[in-house]
C-alpha cells in the first residue's frame, strides 16, 4: 500500500482483512509516522517493510506482485512510474494523474510494460450503476434520447474537501471536475457505450470567497465568529469540537473524517478546539486559498447523438448523485445518495406503469464500490475478465473529457473530443 490515508485504511485495506485468501498486504510506504503505524498494526506489516516514502519502497526490489497507490494527486505521476518500471501492476487511486500530459504518459508507460494499471473507479462495481447499466443496454428505455446528471457534494464536504481540505487548490491537487466527477464521466461513457463528440461547459467559483464574508468574520472560526450561530460552515460545530454537539458527527463518520482530516479526530472531543486554532479545517470558509470551483455544468452530445446535462455542485443538503434517463420507450428516475435506499424508478411511456428497483450490494464504502473493485482487481491480476472490468486506456476516456470540460468553461468554447 502506498499512502495511508483515509481511502487505504478505511475502503481497501478492510478487504484484505476480510478476504486474506484473496489478498494481503505485505508492505506499507506512508510519510505520516502515527498513519504508517495503524495500517501496519492493521495488516501485521513488520517494521522492515514499513517506509516513510514510496521513493525508498520503489528504490528496492520487487516485494509483490502488485502495489496500491493511494497517495495525493499531484504524486500520482511519479510514484505509479516508478513502480510500473520496478515491475508492480498497479491499482490507482483516481484521477490518474492532475494533468493531460500525464495522464497519457502513464497509459502508455502502462502498455509499453505489458503491466496491469487499472483506476479506482468504484462507482462501476457498485448493485446500483450495474443495474443502471444492464437496464440502458437492455433496451427497455428505447434509444436514449437524452440524460440528466447530477453530482451533488454536500455542503459540509464541499468545505471539509474542496474549500478548507486537500483538494481546495488546483495547484496542489487537480481541477474540481477531475478530481471528484471522473467517476461520473467515466459512467456515462461505460453505460452509453459511446464516446462523446463534444462538449461544452460553465462555472465558476462564486460563493466560497472572500467577498461573499459576512461583516466582522474573522479568518479562523475559532476567533470569535459574529455568525457562528447560523453559520452552515461553522468549523468546532461541523467537526465536534463542543463536546455537547454530536448530531453532525454523522455525516464525517459516513465518509471516514472522523478518522482522517490532519488526525484531527484521533484526539478527544475536548482538544479539538486547540487542534481547530491551527488546522486549515478551523479556517474560515471565506478566508481560504481555495481555487477550485464550486458549480460547473457540462453539455455533452454522445456520437450517437444523444446529449447530456451534467451538474456538479458543492450546496447540496445531502451527498450524492440523481440523475433522470429519457429514452424512446420509458424514463428512468435514479437516487444514489447518503441516508436513503438507492433506487431506480422505470416509468413506461404509453402506460405509464411504474417499477421501483433498490439496488443493494454488499457492506463496504461507495455503495458496496470499494470491496466490488478489490475483488475484480483480484480477478484482473489471475487472469479473470469480468463484465465491469476496466483498463488504464478505457479509464483515460472519462479524463480527457474533465480536461476538455476545463478548456471549455475557460475559453467559452465548444470542445471536439
Amino acid at each position: 500500500m502506498i499512502g495511508a490515508g483515509n481511502r487505504a485504511t478505511w475502503s481497501y485495506g478492510p478487504y484484505a482483512l476480510q478476504h486474506p485468501d484473496e489478498i494481503q498486504f505485505i508492505a506499507v510506504a506512508e510519510p505520516d509516522a502515527e498513519r504508517r503505524a495503524r495500517f501496519a498494526s492493521y495488516h501485521d506489516i513488520p517494521a522492515e517493510m514499513q517506509f516513510a516514502s514510496w521513493e525508498e519502497l520503489a528504490a528496492r526490489p520487487q516485494l509483490a506482485r502488485a502495489a496500491i497507490n493511494c497517495t495525493q494527486d499531484r504524486t500520482h505521476y511519479a510514484s505509479t512510474l516508478a513502480l510500473l518500471r520496478a515491475g508492480y501492476d498497479v491499482l490507482l487511486e483516481k484521477p490518474i494523474a492532475p494533468t493531460r500530459a500525464e495522464c497519457i504518459a502513464l497509459v502508455e508507460e502502462a502498455e509499453r510494460l505489458g503491466r496491469l494499471l487499472q483506476v479506482c473507479h468504484v462507482l462501476r462495481f457498485t448493485a446500483f450503476f450495474t443495474a443502471l447499466y444492464d437496464i440502458v443496454n437492455s433496451g427497455r428505455l428505447g434509444r436514449i434520447i437524452t440524460i440528466d446528471h447530477r453530482e451533488n457534494v454536500s455542503y459540509w464536504h464541499m468545505s471539509h474537501s474542496f474549500v478548507r481540505g486537500n483538494w481546495r487548490n488546483e495547484a496542489l491537487s487537480a481541477p474540481m471536475i477531475l478530481a471528484k466527477c471522473c467517476h461520473d464521466l467515466d459512467i456515462l461513457v461505460w453505460v452509453m457505450q459511446q464516446r462523446v463528440k463534444r462538449l461544452s461547459s460553465f462555472g465558476a467559483l462564486t460563493h466560497y470567497r472572500l467577498e461573499s464574508a459576512p461583516a466582522g468574520a474573522p479568518a479562523r472560526c475559532t476567533d470569535g465568529c459574529p455568525v457562528e450561530a447560523t453559520c452552515p460552515w461553522y468549523a468546532p460545530r461541523l467537526y465536534d469540537a463542543d463536546i455537547h454537539r454530536r448530531s453532525q458527527l454523522e455525516p464525517f463518520k459516513a465518509h471516514g473524517f472522523m478518522l482522517t482530516a490532519a488526525d484531527m479526530f484521533n484526539t478527544l472531543p475536548e482538544d479539538r478546539w486547540e487542534k481547530l486554532k491551527t488546522s486549515p479545517y478551523g479556517r474560515c470558509v471565506y478566508h481560504c486559498d481555495n481555487d477550485v470551483v464550486d458549480h460547473q455544468t457540462l453539455n455533452l452530445e454522445f456520437e450517437g447523438g444523444a446529449t447530456c446535462t451534467f451538474t456538479m455542485h458543492g450546496h447540496s443538503d445531502r451527498e450524492g448523485r440523481t440523475l433522470r434517463w429519457d429514452g424512446t420507450r420509458a424514463t428512468l428516475y435514479g437516487d444514489f445518495s447518503e441516508g436513503r435506499p438507492f433506487s431506480l424508478r422505470i416509468v413506461d411511456h404509453g402506460s405509464l406503469q411504474e417499477e421501483v428497483i433498490h439496488p443493494t450490494g454488499e457492506d463496504g464504502g461507495h455503495g458496496g464500490g470499494d470491496f466490488g473493485l478489490m475483488r475484480d482487481f483480484v480477478k484482473a491480476l489471475n487472469g479473470e475478465r469480468t463484465r465491469h472490468q476496466t483498463t488504464a486506456r478505457v479509464s483515460l476516456e472519462s479524463h480527457l473529457l474533465a480536461f476538455a470540460a476545463e478548456e471549455a468553461r475557460a475559453t467559452g468554447r465548444v470542445v471536439e473530443m
